[in-house]
């Protein structure tokens, strides 16, 4: 039987931030084991871009480096059972494995529509992050004319993007009435949907599919109504769920969406056992809700605080809530966005004042490579805090989003983020005159002050 001080079951962004962290806040002497099922670890939020901009999956894989550098023990394996009282993991090929500490890390499966006839065909794949599994949606793009993306998020967005740029007929079908609805306001999606039509991706919101058609492989989609669109393959984006069977099977509390609960410190249920990741369970920033956000910089978040809370507790959970930060490029162009949407908020009941505003990236605008830079702030109208932010642009809108989060999580308000301090520079920035995040935050103090002054008498 094996022993190790830590065991890490689980080997994407979660588990190898983990178990690097251990090694940095504990030292040399901790013995550290991370068991996964794989060779091969794939770029989680790179894998669309394997198809249209990589052209090759070994340039999107997650090298061992990390782990052979801090000095952990690999194991190609599967983790079958955990055993609580006696502390040990039984593996697939390897025997035993006792622990002090665990952490569980197994991610996310991508969601299945059972309920869809024809799921099973051939030429129908859901986004594992398997090497062997998206080899094969490789080589089946290869022949492909007529491709049909169903789910209109981050991933099935990003898959129609990618494919698109392979000259395939894209088809993107979404059964809300907006792509990235969850993320963005309308003024937003509407955007997003504008540029995957201008360059060529047939989208339909608005959308049910009824059926997946096709003897042994797909050959067409049938749509409520009776509409029918070819289809080669077919990409299920409909968005992932918790892999939590191993914590659940142990006896691990889930809450109702199959995710494994977790206090402040990622402990779950056992004080032994740690979870991070996909598995574990989210909890919104600002209201406490359980929330089907699953991120891989929140895994990554998670995971240092697991890591350095391990053995002892040394750090205390600065951020209480996922804040769902994203970020993604469509056709040349950025969208990113932090905390609540305008429609959120107000479905949750806050008054709000919100700041938009116009400018460009470069200053002056005439150099070469400037794009113009669209931001919406949302605040609480009582308090001035800031509840969430979107912005579309070049790529400075991807770190300008990361301020904003930042701001979401210490409660900043729009007077603060009116007098924000920027270091500008005409070829990398906007101008100090009108950088987005102040101008945003002054138009909603003024908008609101507005208000304020319909009452006075001068």
């Amino acid at each position: 039987m094996k022993k190790t001080d830590l065991l890490v079951v689980g080997g994407s962004a979660g588990g190898i931030l983990t178990a690097t962290m251990v090694r940095k806040a504990y030292g040399e002497d901790v013995d550290i084991t991370l068991i996964r099922e794989t060779e091969t670890v794939m770029v989680p939020c790179g894998i669309p871009y394997i198809y249209g901009t990589l052209r090759d999956l070994k340039k999107n894989i997650i090298p061992n480096s990390g782990l052979i550098n801090a000095n952990i023990n690999l194991i190609i394996d599967s983790a079958l059972e955990i055993n609580r009282k006696q502390k040990t993991v039984t593996t697939g090929k390897n025997g035993v494995v006792e622990y002090k500490k665990l952490v569980i890390a197994t991610g996310s499966l991508p969601i299945i529509p059972t309920f869809i006839p024809g799921h099973d065909l051939d030429n129908v794949f859901p986004i594992k992050k398997d090497e062997d599994h998206l080899s094969k949606i490789f080589e089946k793009l290869e022949s492909a004319q007529n491709v049909v993306v169903i789910g209109g998020g981050f991933i099935g967005v990003e898959f129609a993007e990618q494919i698109k740029v392979l000259g395939k007929n894209v088809t993107l079908i979404e059964m809300a009435d907006s792509c990235l609805w969850q993320a963005f306001d309308k003024k937003y999606t509407d955007d997003i949907e504008l540029m995957l039509g201008n360059n060529g991706v047939h989208v339909m919101t608005n959308t049910k599919v009824n059926k997946i058609l096709g003897e042994k492989s797909v050959e067409a989609i049938e749509l409520e109504g009776g509409r029918i669109i070819p289809a080669d393959i077919v990409i299920l984006g409909l968005g992932v769920k918790p892999n939590s069977a191993l914590g659940k099977e142990c006896g691990l509390e889930v809450n109702a969406r199959g995710a494994i609960i977790v206090d402040q410190y990622m402990r779950t249920s056992d004080p032994d056992i740690f979870a991070v990741g996909d598995c574990a369970e989210k909890k919104c920033f600002f209201t406490g809700k359980d929330v089907p956000l699953l991120l891989a910089s929140t895994a990554a978040m998670e995971a240092k605080i697991a890591g350095s809370n391990a053995f002892q507790l040394r750090l205390i959970r600065a951020n209480k809530g996922t804040i769902s930060t994203f970020s993604t490029k469509i056709f040349g162009k950025t969208y990113a966005a932090a905390g609540l949407t305008e429609t959120r908020a107000r479905q949750e009941g806050f008054s709000l004042m919100i700041g938009e505003f116009k400018t460009m990236d470069r200053h002056p605008a005439s150099l070469p490579d400037a794009q113009a830079v669209n931001i919406k702030l949302i605040f609480s109208r009582c308090s001035g805090i800031i509840l969430g932010a979107q912005i579309s642009g070049g790529n400075t809108v991807a770190e300008i989003i990361n301020i904003l989060s930042l701001a979401i999580q210490k409660n900043t308000t729009a007077t603060e983020l009116n007098t924000f301090q920027a270091a500008t520079h005409p070829l990398v920035s906007p101008s100090p005159i009108t950088y987005p995040i102040n101008a945003a935050a002054m138009n909603a103090i003024a908008t609101n002050c507005s208000h304020l002054n319909e009452e006075l008498v001068f």
